[in-house]
């Protein structure tokens, strides 16, 4: 070979990179090339709060491979593929390296380029680099996908993880060409929505070593008992930067594996918790966009636009629930427990479809991984693999006790309810006219009335359950 191309996806880093490390050992010329697909449907192209973090990430990459004197090639369309095909040609390529996804688009995607390909006498390898486990390779004793989490976390925690690849770049050549500018993939967002994002996030691989080095260092011993309260730092905040490739999962695994049974039981088996949802959606695609549960697509949903938009604004009159989806707004990520309940509320107390929330959360998260994400959200539906039941309803106002109990979540963004004494803060709605006016705040003017009576929320949720369930016996 005397030409490679190595194609670079949700695996932006140059050490632990199977493809890279592949290519390299040809001692061909290397091309790195990324291809921004400009797509269609709002679950394959990336949401706006990804495209900013993907914005970073690439200039990143980009930086560190002109330190081994390379560069990243950029290009973008409506197909991948022909552009992936046009590249190998322009440029005579030998062969092509690149990481498997698991998606069901990204496998089809996958598919028809090889076939394009091979014929052309252009070799192609993948390779395993994103997860702990790939899903073709774990069945059950029946041979079949799992679909309950703690079977398949027993099952795979005892099967070897191997250690990340080596990539010596010391001594490679790199193909030079003139690829797109990168603000010509136009993926930081027109309206600056994000402008916040960086003083929490800073989206490169050695701020992700950073995060990875001081979670080693305490927060990942105490994970289990400190991962819930949604004020601490309590996780590990890791998730973008395995997203988007920037960490690798067995570089994580292997920093954190030797630390101990606590760090087994805890973080590490939140790692087995992604693999499965990779899992889940590779053997059943359908539920990228429909129930897993396929019943489900009968539950009687009771669509209200209003209701979804306060809801993600923030506006809820609730709390907690309006403190998480600043947060999300602020800072591109929310809390894991503070995901569970602001779902919980909209599907269940407000009886919304999860595919509303599902779309939210894609376009606002740092972190929207779509195997996560659809798990996720059929997850607190009701819907999903190994899923809550649907009569299990959060109860906003007892999350908070038990997980903000000061109500510092709340104070930081909420503030215009900081006044608020500890244990009051939660029912703005209980305080008299006197006290409201003493903490500056009048309901329905500087903070929103709640929007509906808990005890009615879940009285109605389960009053749809019973109709769901007379409805598909």
């Amino acid at each position: 070979m005397k030409r490679v191309l190595v194609w670079f996806r949700r695996d932006l880093r140059l050490k632990d990179n199977p493809a890279l490390a592949a290519a390299v050992e040809t001692g061909a010329d290397i091309f790195p090339v990324y291809i921004h697909g400009v797509e269609q449907s709002s679950q394959l192209s990336e949401g706006e709060a990804s495209k900013w973090w993907l914005h970073h990430a690439l200039e990143d990459l980009d930086t560190e491979l002109k330190i081994f004197g390379g560069g990243l090639h950029l290009d973008q369309g409506k197909s991948v593929e022909d552009i992936l095909l046009g590249i190998v040609g322009e440029f005579d390529i030998d062969a092509v390296f690149w990481n498997r996804r698991y998606q069901p688009h990204a496998i089809k995607l996958d598919g028809a380029i090889k076939k394009q390909l091979q014929p052309r006498g252009v070799e192609v390898y993948s390779f395993h680099g994103g997860v702990l486990n790939e899903p073709h390779a774990i069945k059950n004793k029946s041979g079949k996908p799992y679909q309950v989490f703690t079977p398949y976390w027993k099952f795979c925690r005892d099967i070897p993880v191997g250690d990340p690849c080596k990539v010596n770049l010391s001594g490679s050549t790199f193909i030079k060409s003139c690829g797109l500018m990168l603000e010509k993939l136009q993926l930081l967002p027109k309206i600056n929505w994000c402008a916040n994002f960086h003083e929490t996030w800073t989206p490169s691989r050695q701020a992700g070593l950073d995060r990875l080095a001081n979670f080693a260092s305490g927060a990942v011993t105490e994970y289990e008992d400190n991962r819930d309260m949604l004020v601490l730092d309590g996780t590990s905040m890791l998730s973008p930067y395995l997203h988007f490739g920037q960490l690798g999962v067995r570089e994580v695994y292997h920093r954190l594996v030797a630390m101990g049974e606590a760090v087994n039981n805890g973080y590490l088996r939140q790692l087995y918790w992604r693999d499965f949802a990779h899992h889940l959606i590779y053997h059943f695609p359908h539920s990228v966009t429909r129930p897993l549960r396929s019943e489900y697509e009968q539950f009687p949903w009771a669509h209200d636009e209003d209701k979804i938009e306060r809801w993600r604004r923030g506006q809820t009159g609730f709390p907690v629930i309006d403190a998480a989806m600043r947060q999300l707004w602020e800072t591109g990520w929310m809390h894991n427990r503070a995901r569970m309940v602001v779902g919980s509320f909209l599907v269940k107390h407000l009886l919304q479809n999860w595919v509303g929330g599902a779309d939210w959360f894609w376009n606002t998260l740092v972190d929207a991984d779509l195997p996560n994400n659809i798990m996720g959200w059929q997850w607190v539906s009701g819907c999903g693999a190994d899923a809550a039941p649907y009569f299990r309803v959060f109860n906003p106002l007892r999350q908070a006790e038990r997980f903000d109990s000061n109500g510092d979540y709340v104070r930081r963004y909420v503030p215009e309810l900081a006044g608020i004494p500890d244990g009051r803060i939660n029912e703005p709605w209980s305080l008299t006219p006197i006290e409201l006016e003493c903490y500056g705040i009048k309901l329905g003017v500087t903070y929103p009335e709640r929007m509906i009576d808990i005890n009615e929320g879940r009285d109605g949720a389960l009053a749809a359950y019973q109709k769901f369930k007379a409805s598909v016996v």
